[in-house]
């Protein structure tokens, strides 16, 4: 009786923990709904794509509020940044599985994970006196948005890689007895046993990553030149939806204040979107 009394109050504590996360997930959709109204209502929802650029506070008291490129430079960064952090931290992840001796992989993890602590200030500092003089040596003016693809790429990598480690290792023994006691060689055995059992996992770590990437403020708001147009080039400066926010939310008030709120809203659309297609995807592979 007391252990099934200790059952239920766990599990009503689990129950109570998981209603408190939703709460505050729908808390915080709330409140950037409520603080977007007025400026929907008084800017037009279609003048956010439609504008010609974002001026908020012009001089003759008209302003512009497209965030198009700020939407533009936030997905194409996103973007760029998991395209070059999922294989890559996918194959160390493989390396250190299946490849590299205990020792080797035990230490590769330990650099990993030093990498995956430390704050995106610090890469957002390395890369404003080391990366983009390099890139303005090439194109100048080197803040741009090659500069915060590279950097989100070294910020996500590690988290790519933790990830896709932890669903490499959960690959049931089973399947991989099996795979041997068939001759398959290596290659074969992850192309066909391992990657399919753990590609939820993978997928998870590819949205991880691609949400750190999204939502990342600091790092390029240094190294991205925060210039307020849809870049024609890599080498073009940008503006995230993030880095507008930090910029500009401290000074901002009246209709420039709720269009920052929108911002928000929009990149939490864009999280949940993502959520959104995970799940979908992970059903149709269990489904298949």
């Amino acid at each position: 009786m007391p252990r099934q009394r200790a059952d239920r109050i766990l599990v009503w504590s689990l129950r109570a923990t998981s209603a408190l996360a939703g709460l505050l997930v729908l808390m915080i959709l709330g409140f950037l709904v409520f603080e977007s109204l007025d400026g929907v209502r008084r800017v037009g929802a279609p003048r956010f794509l439609s504008d010609p650029g974002w001026h908020p506070n012009q001089g003759d008291g008209s302003s512009e509020f497209s965030l198009l490129p700020m939407i533009v430079a936030t997905l194409t960064t996103t973007l760029g940044a998991i395209l070059l952090a999922g294989p890559i931290g996918i194959l160390a992840a493989v390396y250190c599985r299946f490849y590299a001796s205990e020792r080797v992989s035990k230490l590769f993890r330990r650099l990993i994970e030093l990498l995956a602590g430390i704050p995106s200030v610090v890469y957002g500092f390395w890369g404003l006196v080391t990366l983009v003089p390099l890139i303005r040596e090439i194109a100048p003016p080197g803040a741009s948005l090659a500069a915060g693809v590279l950097v989100l790429f070294l910020m996500i990598v590690p988290t790519v890689a933790l990830l896709a480690f932890a669903a490499l290792k959960d690959v049931p023994k089973q399947h991989l007895e099996g795979a041997a006691a068939l001759s398959l060689s290596r290659w074969s055995t992850l192309r066909q046993v391992v990657f399919p059992s753990a590609a939820s996992g993978l997928g998870i770590a590819l949205l991880l990553g691609t949400m750190r990437a999204l939502g990342e403020t600091m790092a390029v708001l240094m190294v991205c030149g925060n210039i307020a147009r849809v870049p024609e080039s890599l080498f073009d400066p940008v503006r995230t939806l993030t880095a507008n926010i930090a910029l500009e939310l401290g000074y901002a008030t009246a209709d420039h204040r709720s269009v920052l709120f929108v911002s928000g809203l929009a990149l939490m659309i864009m999280v949940v979107g993502l959520v959104v297609v995970q799940d979908r995807l992970q059903r149709r592979a269990s489904l298949g």
